[in-house]
């Protein structure tokens, strides 16, 4: 047994550090011009025994998205955490969310991505895990929203469909901060762009809030 959970994590280790390798190169270069050759030099390992791991450079990439997403959800249940009542917790997870795409821009945009990139010839564990933490990461908001409207922080009467309010406001922060990064980025300055995006927080939150 003690052997067999040794080889697990020997293996573990190996696919992160494939992972760690083919970061760089996407991250660097970009997927289109990158090989499967570069990420195996780059992790110091044999095409053949790269092959063994992953399948192709879409299987790979699927498996930074997952890492993408965890770190997502990570950011996420921190907000949950620090909030004092469902109002504080849905905010911060909104300013969560633009700290990620600050703090992990790289991440931020696999994610963008992740709705367009195509199939690998990978089975779909992957795809069902980043699935699972999609689903996991929206599950989280649900949360901060109905502790909302239980401790009286959120109104009641705005908030009639959690899911379907969890998932209008992942929509339209994600629109603002993607705006903020075309139309902000030439002609106005970067604060410009940031104080679009924290108004727009504060107005969908405000929006939710109980009135007494």
């Amino acid at each position: 047994m003690e052997i067999s959970a040794r080889r697990d994590k020997e293996k573990q280790i190996r696919r992160e550090a494939i992972l760690d390798a083919a970061e760089s190169i996407f991250f660097s270069k970009g997927f289109a011009k990158s090989s499967m050759e570069e990420i195996a030099k780059r992790a110091q390992l044999s095409r053949a025994l790269l092959y063994v791991y992953f399948k192709d450079k879409a299987d790979i990439m699927r498996g930074i998205m997952l890492r993408a997403a965890i770190t997502l959800e990570e950011y996420f249940n921190r907000a949950l955490r620090a909030g004092a009542n469902g109002g504080q917790q849905i905010d911060g997870i909104g300013h969560a969310y633009y700290a990620f795409s600050k703090e992990q821009t790289n991440y931020f945009n696999v994610l963008t991505q992740l709705n367009t990139f195509p199939d690998s010839k990978a089975d779909n564990s992957q795809a069902e895990e980043i699935f699972d933490c999609k689903e996991r990461i929206t599950a989280t908001m649900v949360l901060a929203l109905e502790n909302g409207v239980q401790d009286g922080s959120l109104n009641a009467d705005h908030l009639t469909d959690s899911l379907q309010t969890a998932y209008f406001l992942q929509g339209a922060l994600h629109g603002v901060i993607m705006a903020t990064r075309t139309r902000y980025s030439e002609d106005r300055e970067a604060e410009d762009g940031e104080a679009l995006v924290l108004y727009t927080i504060a107005m969908l939150t405000e929006s939710m809030r109980r009135r007494d």
